[in-house]
């Protein structure tokens, strides 16, 4: 909602809902978590690596850290050409870890580099909580050896996400340099199918969704607004046809051809 055509956006391998806030097709992503003809990447990235030129996502990264130098090398990219374009890298808690994070922020604060950092802090690393693994577990602060400015946001609550946006964008954008953004989250369910989650508790969880979720609070916030249940009702059966209509046309597209094995290899 803060870029313009232009701007970059690159991020991790949970990357679904990035895309489509890309404004990238629910079609071709469904197709694509298939392996459908039909994909973002042809069906041969996955859910792992969808990119989309056109939109400008330069695609989620299946090694941990890995966008993070990568979209440093987009805000060079903009720098060398001499255009007014932001980059964006989400990347996690976990990855805030990595080596390669800090190689970047050096780069990018010497060469006042036009990138935003996004730490999605979901407080936990796969099933390690940030207290255990994190010496400084305020990550915005990560920068300060740097002199990267930082902010701590709700990232639960969608106008503060957006006045952050809004904020991190415009210094980058005036030449100032990176900026980090800590958006402070929570993931509901196992880092993966085979992840139970049993590092916490149910009730930590239910608190969370209970006072925090940022589907009810801009439902109740509209419903406060005199926005009827009947409107609210409307808008989600939208969503869910959306959702159905991907589903089926992933299930409906041809898988790829054998021969794209061969194509858009690097040799």
């Amino acid at each position: 909602m803060t870029l313009k055509p232009g701007d970059q956006v690159i991020t991790g391998y949970r990357d679904h809902g990035h895309m489509l806030a890309c404004g990238m097709s629910a079609n071709g992503v469904m197709a694509e978590l298939t392996g459908r003809r039909g994909g973002l990447s042809k069906g041969k990235g996955g859910s792992m690596h969808m990119f989309s030129l056109e939109k400008h996502f330069y695609g989620g990264h299946g090694i941990v850290g890995a966008q993070v130098s990568l979209g440093t090398g987009l805000a060079f990219a903009n720098r060398y050409r001499g255009n007014d374009n932001v980059a964006l890298a989400y990347f996690g808690d976990g990855a805030a870890n990595q080596g390669q994070v800090y190689e970047s922020f050096n780069m990018a604060e010497l060469w006042k580099l036009p990138v935003v950092y996004v730490i999605e802090n979901n407080r936990y690393a796969m099933g390690t909580a940030v207290t255990r693994a994190s010496a400084q577990s305020d990550f915005s602060r990560r920068g300060i050896s740097f002199n990267i400015p930082g902010k701590q946001v709700d990232g639960m609550d969608v106008r503060a996400v957006k006045a952050a946006g809004e904020e991190a964008v415009a210094w980058c954008r005036a030449g100032n340099g990176p900026f980090i953004l800590e958006m402070q989250t929570y993931r509901y369910r196992g880092h993966s199918m085979s992840d139970p989650a049993k590092y916490r508790t149910r009730e930590e969880v239910e608190k969370v969704r209970h006072d925090s979720d940022p589907i009810e609070q801009v439902r109740n916030r509209l419903l406060a607004g005199k926005v009827s249940e009947d409107e609210l009702k409307k808008i989600d059966a939208e969503v869910r046809e959306i959702v159905n209509e991907s589903a089926d046309f992933a299930q409906k597209d041809p898988e790829p051809d054998p021969s794209e094995l061969w194509t858009d290899v690097y040799r």
